[in-house]
C-alpha cells in the first residue's frame, strides 16, 4: 500500500445527498478513504440507499465500510426498512437478553442494507445532572447493570456479522454541555473514574467489542492537565486504552468537526492530532472539502515525520483486519 492508501484506510467520512455524485466520488477517490459515515441525509428509502452505496462501490472499484449511528430511541438514521426499538434506557429496565436479540435483529437488518458497523452501544453511566445529551442513549446509572447490556447488545450485533462500537471512552455519562457545541471537562478523579465510568469499558473490551470511540470531554484529573480532551490524550487512549485495558481492536475518534474542538485550530490539525494520540480510525462527518484538507494535512504530518509511519501501518492493518470480518464478500440483493 502507498502512504496514500494507508491515511485513506483510517478515514471515515460522511458526505450529503442521496446520490452518488461525481464529485463525491472523486473526493473518495481522491482521499482513499475506506469508511463512510450514513446520516439521516443519505437516506431516502431502503431502495435508493443500496443503489448509492452500490454506485460508490462501483464507480470506486472497491468496497466502501459503511457505518452508522443506530441506537435506537431518538438515534435512528434509517426511517423504514429496520425495527423501531425504544432507547437504551428503556430497554435497560428489562434483561440483559432482550438487548442482546435487539442486537441480532439490527445486524440482520443492517446487513441488507449494506451496513457493517453499528456505532453503539453507548456504556456511558449516567449521573445526575449531566447533560442530556446522552440521557436516554444509556442504560442507566449502575455501571455493572450498563456493563452487562452494553455487553449483551454486543455479543447480538457481533454473533449477527456486524461490528460493534463502545462509546464515548472514557465515558461521557458526567458531562455538563453538550460536545457538539463546546469543549466540556470532567473533573472526576481516577478513583471516581476507574469505580464507575470505566467498568463498562472494560467489560467490552473482554467481551471482544471491535470498535471503542473515544470523547471530544477534558478529564484534567486523568489525562492532560493543560486542557486537552481525550480525543488528543495518549495517555487515554494509547496508554489506558491500549495498554492497560489491552483493547487490540480499532480506537475511533468522535466526529472530528464538532463545536468541542474548534478553539483548537483546522480540522487537518484535529485530524493530525487524533491520529498522535493513537486513534486508528479518524470521523469527519459532513464536508467533503474539509475532509480533503484534512487528508491532505496527514499525509503531509506522515511525510514530515510529525506523524509515525510504523504507527499508521499497524493502524491500516487494524482496519484491513476488521473488514475481513466484518464485510461480507457478498453485496445483499437488491
Amino acid at each position: 500500500m502507498t502512504l496514500e492508501e494507508h491515511v485513506g484506510a483510517t478515514l471515515a467520512v460522511g458526505f450529503p445527498g442521496t446520490e452518488p455524485t461525481r464529485e463525491l466520488v472523486e473526493a473518495l477517490r481522491q482521499t482513499r478513504a475506506q469508511s463512510v459515515v450514513v446520516f439521516e441525509r443519505n437516506f431516502a428509502s431502503p431502495e435508493q440507499f443500496l443503489r448509492l452505496i452500490k454506485g460508490l462501490d462501483h464507480a470506486l472499484g472497491r468496497r466502501l465500510f459503511v457505518m452508522v449511528d443506530h441506537e435506537g430511541g431518538r438515534v435512528i438514521r434509517y426511517r423504514t426498512g429496520v425495527t423501531r426499538f425504544p432507547s437504551s434506557i428503556e430497554v435497560g429496565r428489562g434483561r440483559p437478553d432482550d438487548a442482546e436479540q435487539q442486537g441480532l435483529t439490527e445486524a440482520r437488518e443492517l446487513l441488507a442494507l449494506n451496513t457493517h458497523v453499528n456505532l453503539t452501544p453507548c456504556v456511558d453511566v449516567l449521573q445526575p445532572g449531566c447533560d442530556p445529551v446522552i440521557g436516554d442513549r444509556s442504560y442507566g446509572e449502575d455501571p455493572f447493570r450498563v456493563a452487562a447490556f452494553g455487553v449483551a447488545r454486543i455479543r447480538g450485533l457481533q454473533e449477527g456479522g456486524v461490528a460493534a462500537c463502545a462509546k464515548h471512552y472514557p465515558g461521557l455519562g458526567a458531562v455538563g454541555r453538550d460536545p457538539h457545541k463546546r469543549l466540556p471537562t470532567i473533573d472526576l478523579d481516577e478513583a471516581a473514574m476507574r469505580r464507575t465510568h470505566l467498568p463498562p469499558f472494560a467489560d467490552a473490551v473482554k467481551a471482544g467489542v471491535a470498535m471503542v470511540m473515544s470523547s471530544h470531554v477534558c478529564y484534567p484529573k486523568l489525562g492532560d492537565p493543560a486542557g486537552l480532551p481525550a480525543t488528543f490524550s495518549p495517555r487515554l487512549i494509547q496508554g489506558w486504552l491500549r495498554e492497560e485495558l489491552r483493547f487490540a481492536g480499532l480506537i475511533l475518534s468522535d466526529d472530528l468537526e464538532m463545536g468541542a474542538l474548534r478553539a483548537f485550530g483546522s480540522l487537518g490539525e484535529a485530524a493530525v492530532r487524533a491520529a498522535e494520540a493513537g486513534h486508528d480510525v479518524l470521523l469527519m462527518c459532513s464536508r467533503m472539502e474539509q475532509w480533503q484538507d484534512a487528508c491532505s494535512t496527514l499525509v503531509g504530518a506522515y511525510r514530515s515525520g510529525r506523524l509515525s509511519l510504523q504507527a499508521l501501518a499497524a493502524s491500516a492493518e487494524r482496519v484491513a483486519v476488521a473488514r475481513e470480518k466484518f464485510l461480507p464478500k457478498t453485496l445483499p440483493p437488491g
